[in-house]
């Protein structure tokens, strides 16, 4: 850092930056605070999509020995994922993803050579593959909300341990360079009055002797 002026001019601008900086602190302590609270949502909403998400597995994986039985198709088509539609809202600056919705391959099959509890298990199939989508943009989100909170704790503290403290710092540098200037300025005023006066005394005292 360079050095500062010792300057009125100078103990201006650094109060005026200090100003700055102790105003604008608090609206970075709370974005940090909603950052903090909305990964706390995130994550419970992964555990929440984890959970469904497990649900839905276990749900599936009672199919196992109807999906073993001998039938001329191959059941992960089914739940093969042709578009996921996001959308994205804004919070505490950060463009959060939200699941919107989620649209399947289309399978063609023969209702009638294919036995009946088929279509149950597509339904369950591609709610097991919409909740594992649900799971990802949770993360997703977490990741997005943790990056900005990273970012904001950066500057928080560079605010509350760098930029105020330096400001104060040369604040008190300035004032005390001012005062003792002042002081200095008093001491050689007051030594040059009493030259003058001495001054003054010596010349009336040659008057008098004239």
């Amino acid at each position: 850092m360079a050095d500062i002026k010792l300057t009125k001019n100078e103990l201006r601008a650094q109060e005026k930056r200090l100003g700055q900086l102790k105003k604008y602190l608090p609206t970075l302590q709370l974005k940090k605070a909603m950052l903090q609270s909305e990964i706390y949502e995130a994550r419970l909403e992964i555990q929440r999509c984890e959970h469904e998400f497990e649900r839905k597995f276990l749900k599936v994986e009672q199919y196992s020995s109807l999906l073993s039985t001998q039938i001329s198709m191959d059941f992960s088509q089914f739940g093969k994922i042709s578009a996921v539609k996001k959308r994205y809202d804004n919070i505490a600056g950060v463009e959060i993803p939200y699941f919107e919705s989620i649209t399947f391959e289309e399978i063609d099959y023969n209702l009638y050579d294919t036995p009946p509890w088929l279509d149950t298990i597509i339904l369950d199939l591609r709610s097991l593959a919409e909740a594992k989508v649900r799971v990802v943009i949770a993360e997703e989100k977490k990741r997005a909300l943790e990056k900005e909170l990273r970012l904001v704790s950066i500057r928080v503290n560079l605010f509350e341990k760098v930029l105020i403290p330096r400001a104060q710092k040369n604040i008190r540098k300035i004032k005390v360079f001012l005062g003792d200037q002042e002081l200095a300025g008093v001491s050689r005023a007051k030594v040059a009055k009493r030259k003058i006066e001495k001054h003054k005394e010596e010349s009336r005292s040659k008057e008098l002797v004239v």
